[in-house]
């Protein structure tokens, strides 16, 4: 569900988080899962279980958990809005790449095979 990019000099729990909003957004993760817990998590990724307390508080900060006192961490049950913002960034990051393939010759044509090939047709 979770890991680490050691490589990545983003600090571990903006990665935890990132990865949350990303597996809500795509339903790898659904509305009122549970989390693993602080403890279970930081022996899986050996990390300091505070650094995993903190990418939790986080994620409820942003809207994509709650924390049931005695209970643990859930996805959050509203996943829709994370769902729509995920796609516009998603197509933002597409209009990004296609800008940069057009500038490198890519045509038209070739757009539309990938999208033949990604959606079937």
């Amino acid at each position: 569900m979770f890991f680490i990019n050691s490589r990545d000099k983003t600090p571990i729990y903006e990665q935890l988080c990132r990865q949350a909003r990303e597996q809500i957004a795509l339903g790898v993760l659904k509305p009122g899962e549970p989390l693993p817990s602080v403890r279970s998590l930081s022996t899986e990724l050996g990390i300091n279980p505070n650094t995993i307390q903190r990418a939790y508080r986080m994620m409820e900060d942003e809207g994509l958990t709650v924390s049931i006192p005695g209970k643990g961490n859930f996805v959050t049950e509203d996943t829709d809005a994370l769902q729509q913002d995920h796609r516009a960034k998603q197509c933002e990051t597409v209009r990004r790449e296609l800008a940069a393939l057009k500038k490198l010759g890519g045509t038209k044509s070739d757009v539309l095979q990938l999208v033949d090939e990604v959606y079937g047709g």
